[in-house]
């Protein structure tokens, strides 16, 4: 199995009525700001330690499980929105670094509610790294009749336990799960990873850490003139990185393009494009070394260039 170079220790902290979940490596220094990682859609924070393995510095470094995921409790709800994220991550902040700036990295989802949090709170971020946190493509105010029905519908499926997440006989079975989703995933990443993305239930069965609840879909519009106008806020000096598999194809079949989303960064006032070849969406299970090393040398540059 995949052999830890840097152990990280779960705390957890009462926020908002929950217990949250989150996973830290190393100690405060003064002067150092300290490392925010937060994980995307049906994932957890224990996804981020082959990237953290391959940092050639130690770092003080939090990276919580979102509400509803991993360790952190779902609360009493059936459905989750999406501003409940920023205030966690307001909340985990004021409790981690007080008034003190931070670096925050978001991957996917996480990266979405990276770049809007640095706009909402810009005077928080020292650094901005979105990891394929690519939005949504457009929509329209027609489609909104639609998207309520639609919650509805899934909301009564979710109720009736027609969207329960799917249990496994045995970690490897989650580990297998891993590798079918991202065939560049070594067997012995899956096994490590699968112990921290299930857990055993009490029928013996591996149970996902994730409320099945996410699978919802949110009754709102995504709102990309509402979205440009935080970005628009955001201070901090922004990398974007995005993989050689270009996911936006495979997801939107020419709904939404990675030459869009460029269009969007362009609202970012500071703001480098990265690409990492030999690799899909979960980057930093394929490349953790490659994207280390870039994350590393933005992270201490203190270039602001504009591109």
């Amino acid at each position: 199995m995949y052999q830890v170079k840097r152990a990280s220790r779960s705390e957890f902290v009462s926020i908002r009525r929950l217990d949250y979940h989150v996973r830290v490596w190393g100690q405060p220094r003064a002067g150092e700001a300290p490392l925010v990682m937060v994980h995307g859609w049906m994932d957890v924070a224990a996804s981020y330690q082959f990237m953290v393995d391959a940092f050639a510095q130690d770092r003080f470094i939090i990276a919580p499980d979102w509400r509803g995921y991993g360790l952190t409790e779902s609360g009493v709800v059936d459905n989750y929105w999406f501003p409940d994220y920023l205030a966690d991550l307001d909340f985990l902040l004021d409790h981690y670094a007080g008034d003190q700036p931070v670096d925050l990295i978001g991957h996917s989802m996480g990266g979405n509610i990276a770049m809007l949090y640095a706009g909402v709170r810009p005077e928080r971020i020292r650094r901005l790294v979105n990891l394929e946190g690519f939005g949504m493509p457009v929509t329209k105010p027609s489609q909104a009749p639609g998207r309520y029905a639609k919650w509805m519908d899934e909301l009564k499926k979710l109720h009736a336990g027609e969207m329960d997440l799917k249990a496994y006989d045995s970690v490897q079975g989650v580990a297998r799960r891993l590798m079918k989703t991202n065939a560049r995933l070594d067997q012995h990443k899956a096994e490590w990873l699968a112990q921290h993305w299930a857990r055993a239930n009490t029928q013996g069965q591996w149970a996902i850490l994730g409320s099945a609840a996410h699978k919802v879909s949110n009754p709102y519009l995504y709102r990309v003139d509402e979205v440009l106008e935080v970005y628009q806020r955001i201070s901090a000096p922004t990398l974007a990185v995005e993989a050689g598999d270009n996911s936006l194809d495979q997801w939107f079949a020419g709904k939404f393009t990675l030459e869009q989303y460029h269009e969007r960064l362009k609202k970012v006032a500071n703001v480098r494009i990265e690409r990492i070849e030999d690799a899909g969406h979960m980057m930093h299970h394929d490349q953790p070394e490659l994207l280390a090393r870039l994350i590393e040398a933005f992270l201490a540059s203190g270039t602001e260039e504009n591109q």
